[in-house]
C-alpha cells in the first residue's frame, strides 16, 4: 500500500498555485478586463460583482477582495426565509473541566452537506468573535440546483475519509482523504460525493481569516509552504455564443447560514455563471502529505505549535490564537534520552483531536492490514483539563530501546485544533461523549 495523495497525482481539475497571492483566472479567452476593475461594458456581456473579505481599508497584505464577471447578479433572487425549525442560533452553555471523547457517529442514509452537526462554540457570529467546530457524516450528494453558503464565517473542511467534490463560484476543488480546504465566508458552493459516503469536521472561523504562520528562526521554508496551496480556476457554468457568455440558467435555491440559523432564497439563475476573477479572496485547497515536518533531532520533546499548518491571529495578546490547525503526519523519531510520548500537561489552550485517514484499503482496511477504521474518534481536552499517555503506553515507553524510527505509518493522521477559548459543547456534543443523563453511547448524526 502506498498512501492515497501522492505528490504527482494527476489533478481532476486544474489549480492556481500560492497561498495568499493575487490570482486571476477565466474560462474564456479575455474575459478578465484590463486594467479598468469596473468597464462600462464587461467582455463577453457579463456584469461585474466584487465580494470583500476585509474592509476597504485594511492593510494592503490583509485585504482580501475578488472581482467576478458573471452573467447575472447574485443581487436578483427571492427574499430569504427560514429554511426550516432547526436552529443553533442559541450557543451552547455546557462547560467543564473533564476531557470529552467521541467514539463514532452512525451514517445517516439520508444526510448530505447540509445535515452537519455542531459540536462546541465559543463566541459569536454576529459580533464576528470565536469559532464552531461541525462534524459532518454523509452519504449522499447536495441536491441539484441547491447552493449553500456560510455567512457566519471562512469554514476549514477537514475531511477524515472520503472524497468531497466542491463546485464553488471560482471554481472547483476535489477534496480527497489526505487533504484539507477553505471556503470563505459567503462564497457559495455545493457538494457532490464522487466515491461513496463521506465523513470529516469543519472549523467555522468567526474571527478574522487563516493564516500562515510566522516561520521565524526556521527561515523562508518549512511546515506548510506558499507554493503547495491549490486554488480553483474559473468554470462557466455555460458556453460561449459568438461573444457572449450564456449561462445554464435554471431555478436554484441558496441556502445560507447565518447567526447559526439556515436561511434560503430561489433564484432563476446558476450561481456557477462566473466567467473570471482576479483578486485574493478565494477557496483553497492542500494536501497533507506535502507538510514539511520539523521535529526533534537531539532531545527533549517540541511544543505541538511546531506542527502548526494555519493560524488565524487573535487580538487579545502577542501569540494568542483564535485558533491554530495543526497536523501531527507521518515523521521520524530520533531524539536521545527522550520520552517519546508527549508528557502529561494543562494548557490555557482548548485542545480539540481527531484522525484523517491517509491510508485506506476498503476491502482489507488500513494498510491492508485488517484494522478496522471507526467513524469518527475525536476528542476535547478543555482549558487546563490535564492530558497525557495512558499508563499502558506510558509503562512502554519508559522502557523501550531508543533507536530512531518512523512513527505514524499505521494509516492515520492526527489533527488539532487549539483555540485560546473555552469550547462550550452542544446538546449533542454532551449526550454523544456520555455527560448527560440518559445515554453514554446513543448518537444521532443529525442537526
Amino acid at each position: 500500500m502506498t498512501p492515497v495523495t501522492k505528490f504527482a497525482v494527476k489533478e481532476k481539475y486544474q489549480y492556481l498555485e500560492g497561498f495568499g497571492s493575487y490570482h486571476q483566472s477565466e474560462a474564456f479567452p479575455g474575459a478578465n478586463p484590463l486594467v479598468n476593475n469596473s468597464p462600462q461594458k464587461p467582455p463577453y456581456g457579463l456584469r461585474t460583482e466584487r465580494i470583500s473579505g476585509s474592509s476597504f481599508t485594511a492593510p494592503r497584505d490583509h485585504n482580501l477582495q475578488t472581482f467576478m464577471y458573471r452573467q447575472t447578479s447574485s443581487l436578483k433572487h427571492s427574499k430569504f426565509v427560514p429554511y426550516n425549525n432547526k436552529s443553533t442560533a442559541n450557543p451552547p452553555s455546557y462547560l467543564s473541566p473533564n476531557s470529552s471523547l467521541w467514539p463514532s457517529v452512525p451514517v445517516d442514509p439520508d444526510a448530505d452537506w447540509l445535515t452537519q452537526t455542531l459540536l462546541a462554540q465559543n463566541g459569536d457570529a454576529a459580533t464576528k468573535t470565536g469559532l464552531a467546530i461541525w462534524l459532518f457524516s454523509i452519504a449522499q450528494s447536495m441536491k441539484p440546483n441547491v447552493a449553500f453558503s456560510s455567512l457566519d464565517g471562512d469554514c476549514l473542511i477537514i475531511p477524515q475519509a472520503g472524497t468531497l467534490n466542491i463546485q464553488t463560484e471560482l471554481g472547483k476543488l476535489l477534496v480527497r482523504q489526505n487533504e484539507i480546504c477553505v471556503i470563505p465566508r459567503g462564497i457559495r458552493y455545493c457538494v457532490t460525493l464522487p466515491a461513496g459516503p463521506a465523513r470529516g469536521y469543519m472549523c467555522e472561523l468567526f474571527q478574522g481569516h487563516f493564516r500562515l504562520p510566522e516561520l521565524g528562526p526556521i527561515g523562508s521554508t518549512g511546515l506548510a509552504n506558499i507554493r503547495d496551496f491549490q486554488i480553483p480556476t474559473a468554470c462557466f457554468d455555460g458556453e460561449l455564443k459568438g461573444d457572449v457568455a450564456v449561462a445554464n440558467n435554471t431555478e436554484y435555491t441558496i441556502i445560507s447560514r447565518q447567526a447559526g440559523r439556515l436561511w434560503f432564497c430561489t433564484q432563476d439563475h446558476t450561481p456557477f455563471d462566473v466567467a473570471a476573477w482576479h483578486g485574493t479572496f478565494y477557496p483553497y485547497k492542500y494536501d497533507l502529505a506535502r507538510y514539511c515536518v520539523m521535529g526533534n533531532l537531539l532531545f527533549d520533546e517540541h511544543d505541538p505549535s511546531l506542527y502548526t499548518l494555519l493560524s488565524a491571529p487573535s487580538n487579545r495578546e502577542p501569540g494568542t490564537n483564535v485558533v491554530d490547525f495543526a497536523i501531527i503526519p507521518p515523521r521520524w523519531m530520533v531524539a536521545e534520552d527522550t520520552l517519546r510520548l508527549p508528557y502529561f500537561h494543562r494548557n490555557t489552550m482548548s485542545e480539540f483531536f481527531g484522525l484523517i485517514a491517509n491510508v485506506q484499503d476498503p476491502e482489507h482496511g488500513l494498510n491492508g492490514g485488517g484494522q478496522e477504521f471507526r467513524p469518527f474518534v475525536a476528542g476535547l481536552h478543555g482549558c487546563m483539563t490535564t492530558h497525557g499517555a495512558v499508563e499502558a503506553d506510558f509503562q512502554r515507553a519508559t522502557k523501550s530501546t531508543l533507536k530512531p524510527e518512523k512513527l505514524g505509518t499505521e494509516g492515520l493522521t492526527v489533527f488539532l485544533l487549539e483555540t485560546e477559548l473555552p469550547l462550550y459543547l452542544s446538546d449533542w456534543a454532551v449526550e454523544a461523549a456520555g455527560h448527560g443523563p440518559k445515554s453514554k453511547t446513543q448518537i444521532s448524526s443529525k442537526m
